[in-house]
């Protein structure tokens, strides 16, 4: 969830750590610092709040000589966001300064051990413990590679550190566990990262760092060992296609309104290469490394993905036959589930950095077991440890609360539910033959609908957003929707919302319904309608208001009708999903909330 930023090169160094830092924002964060070494020595200066304290601060100093540094947000894990414990962190030599992302969960113990021996704490976090470990074994071993080598292996849980040494001025040592970690080699410099957007504007050359491996680089130069035994390590130079422009916001007021409207080129490209000239036909060769249809599969997911997940649940057992259980990662990694060896691990991270996500991917691995990795970022860690890899091709979402990446998702899912069901007979030819040529004409249908559907959620915004909390209810493909509509308002507007199965409201929900109260129906034209529309009469019957997001024609008398285009089957919920994703935003908008960036909420979740 931190950002970080390391550079060493020919350029004023406070400049690009800054700028690198803004483009990391989408990230979430609550504190800001630079290290660098100034003509007086090691310089920290860091800020609590955004970026905009950290310039205030920086205008006032000189800092135009640096020509290598670090830098940082920090999204709070361990002790309060405040200046004390904003990164970067000097050791108690004020020799080395450090940058961390993750979680050192043995740091109590390392910390005890270091005041035994007298060292001294400015912070409350477990960084500061990691860097005086380092600082520690950096006076008994005199090298900087064997001295982070010792520590490291003292160490357990997550991270991702780049070290500044005022000692030896230009060079930056990094490594990585469990927590992003990207160089970019440009020429006469080169870049550290937690995230590639940082140091596009000045190389598209990356080199993906793996779990325990090591770097040291400095203006000319790179290198790469591993932690254990600083072996060296061979890396391949990627290059990236895309640009600094995929991630502005091209006029719109903030990102989430600029992703939502991307949605209908998120669902071509996704589909780009995969749907053959034949109309029956839906190629996925990157399944080609898994060994053909799985007879179960174990979604494992978090957040907005794992709501995808129980939607491709609903589809993957109705067309393809195949047995699904969906699993919020953080509890599939510790309770010791039982794993068929025949079963197949979907993994759905949008970042592909995910800490729960990839740990169940980890244990699934360990038992055996095959993965297919559905995220969007090429070269992301879910991409490296799956068997193999759907990529959602979503294009970079800055937005924290997540929009195109779900779209791009279930467009995934609904091509697996197609090809596997096609491929094992399961699946009625027309469905499949219907269902493919609405997916061709979709981007269109959804481009021409969004306009209206923003208007609708504007007028909805001004009516609902002074009420406390929302009730949103679907039936069988509609409840995941229910869920990621209440999630999204929760998110972004603070507002309190529960999503619940339509057929739960009875069973205690329904005792909450009062006047100011409202109901969030998803009651398009299925065959679950006269069900949707039976419990939305015992709302009426308690004086709860009511929005109801439906079909034109359909009998349904409520205050608040929300009519949408009809699209074939499943298509209806490319339709859906956007209408309760404007409806969120419009209400935080006109709240004057934090749209892009809200409270205690970060993009890429790589801790527990």
């Amino acid at each position: 969830m931190c950002g970080i930023i390391g550079y060493c090169g020919h350029r004023p160094a406070v400049p690009v750590l800054v700028e690198g830092l803004r483009r990391l924002e989408y990230r979430g964060y609550d504190s800001a610092g630079v290290g660098f070494l100034h003509t007086d020595g090691l310089r920290v200066i860091k800020a609590k709040g955004k970026l905009c304290e950290l310039e205030k601060t920086l205008a006032r100093e000189n800092v135009l000589n640096a020509t290598s540094g670090i830098g940082h947000t920090r999204w709070a894990t361990h002790g309060e966001p405040n200046e004390a414990n904003a990164h970067p962190h000097v050791d108690h030599t004020g020799r080395l300064a450090m940058i961390h992302n993750g979680i050192i969960e043995n740091y109590q113990e390392i910390k005890q051990e270091l005041q035994a021996k007298g060292v001294t704490f400015q912070s409350d976090t477990d960084t500061e413990v990691l860097l005086n470990l380092i600082s520690h074994c950096l006076a008994e071993d005199g090298d900087m590679l064997q001295a982070m080598s010792r520590a490291l292996g003292r160490v357990e849980g997550a991270y991702a550190i780049a070290v500044f040494d005022a000692e030896n001025p230009g060079v930056v040592h990094a490594a990585r566990v469990a927590s992003p970690l990207v160089l970019g080699a440009g020429t006469g410099e080169n870049f550290l990262a937690s995230d590639i957007p940082a140091f596009l504007p000045y190389t598209r050359d990356v080199v993906f760092l793996e779990d325990g491996e090591l770097v040291r680089m400095d203006a000319s130069s790179w290198e790469v060992f591993r932690v254990e035994d600083l072996r060296p390590v061979e890396k391949m130079v990627d290059t990236i296609t895309w640009d600094v422009q995929a991630a502005q916001k091209g006029g719109h007021k903030h990102f989430m309104i600029k992703e939502i409207f991307e949605q209908p080129k998120v669902i071509q490209d996704c589909l780009c290469g995969r749907l053959g000239t034949d109309l029956d036909e839906v190629r996925l060769p990157e399944l080609d490394d898994l060994p053909g249809t799985p007879k179960r599969i174990h979604v494992v997911a978090c957040g907005t993905s794992y709501h995808a997940g129980l939607w491709g649940m609903y589809l993957l057992e109705q067309w393809a036959r195949i047995p699904v259980q969906v699993e919020i990662a953080s509890e599939f990694r510790y309770r010791n589930p039982i794993l068929d060896p025949d079963t197949l691990v979907i993994a759905i991270s949008q970042s592909g950095e995910t800490a729960d996500t990839l740990a169940g991917i980890k244990l699934a691995r360990s038992q055996g077991l095959k993965v297919l990795g559905l995220c969007n970022v090429v070269g992301s860690s879910v991409a490296r440890e799956s068997d193999a890899v759907l990529y959602t091709q979503a294009g970079p979402e800055i937005s924290v609360a997540s929009t195109k990446a779900m779209c791009s998702q279930l467009t995934a899912l609904l091509l697996l539910a197609l090809y596997w069901g096609h491929g094992n007979g399961n699946l009625d030819e027309k469905i499949h033959r219907d269902v493919v040529h609405g997916l061709r004409n979709l981007p269109d249908l959804l481009e021409s609908t969004l306009p209206a559907l923003r208007d609708k959620a504007h007028e909805l915004a001004r009516t609902f957003s002074d009420v406390n909390s929302f009730l949103y209810l679907g039936r069988g493909l509609h409840y995941p929707l229910a869920l990621e509509g209440a999630l999204k308002l929760k998110e972004i507007s603070y507002i309190h919302a529960e999503g619940y199965a339509a057929g739960e409201m009875k069973h205690g929900p329904i005792a909450l319904i009062d006047p100011k109260f409202p109901t969030f129906a998803i009651a398009p034209d299925d065959e679950l309608f006269p069900k949707v529309k039976s419990n939305l009469v015992e709302v009426q019957a308690r004086s709860g208001q009511i929005v109801a997001l439906t079909n034109v024609g359909l009998d349904l008398d409520v205050p608040h009708r929300w009519d949408v285009p009809r699209a074939t089957g499943p298509l209806s919920t490319f339709l859906a999903l956007p209408a309760l994703q404007l409806f969120a935003y419009e209400v935080a908008d006109y709240l004057g909330k934090d749209v892009d960036q809200p409270r205690n909420l970060a993009k890429s979740v790589t801790v527990e």
